[in-house]
C-alpha cells in the first residue's frame, strides 16, 4: 500500500523519527503540538513519569467563546499564549518543542511564537 507524501502516515513517520531524539525530562518537559481540520492542540508532557502537565486547546473555555473557527492561525496564537500561561502558573519556564512531525510553518509558527511572547522559553 503506498500513501501519498501528505498523508498523515508520513506525519506519524516522522513524528517517530523525531521522538527518538526528543524527550521531556522534569527539568524541560517537552510542549506537544497537534492540529485537526477543526482545533488545535498542545500538551506539556513529562516522559520521564508519562505524565501530561498542562494542556490547552480550541475546546478549552477560556478560547472557545473568543473564536468563530478553531483550525486557524488565530486561535492557534490564543492556544500558544494559553499553553504559556497555564505552564508558568504551574511553575515550568523552559520546556522542549515537539512540532509533531509537522513542518514548522503556518498554525504551528503561530503557536510557538505566541508561547515565547507569553514567557515560556525554547
Amino acid at each position: 500500500m503506498i500513501k501519498k507524501p501528505g498523508s498523515n502516515v508520513a506525519r506519524l513517520r516522522k513524528h517517530a523519527r523525531v521522538r527518538k531524539k526528543i524527550s521531556g525530562t522534569p527539568e524541560r518537559p517537552r510542549l506537544n503540538v497537534y492540529r485537526s481540520l477543526k482545533h488545535m492542540y498542545a500538551q506539556i508532557i513529562d516522559d520521564s513519569t508519562g505524565k501530561t502537565l498542562v494542556a490547552a486547546s480550541t475546546l478549552d473555555k477560556e478560547i472557545k467563546g473568543k473564536l468563530s473557527f478553531g483550525g486557524n492561525k488565530e486561535a492557534a496564537k490564543e492556544v500558544g499564549k494559553l499553553i504559556a500561561t497555564k505552564a508558568i502558573n504551574s511553575g515550568i519556564k523552559k520546556v522542549v518543542f515537539d512540532r509533531g512531525g509537522y513542518i514548522y510553518h503556518g498554525r504551528v509558527k503561530e503557536l510557538a511564537e505566541a508561547a515565547r511572547e507569553a514567557g515560556l522559553e525554547f
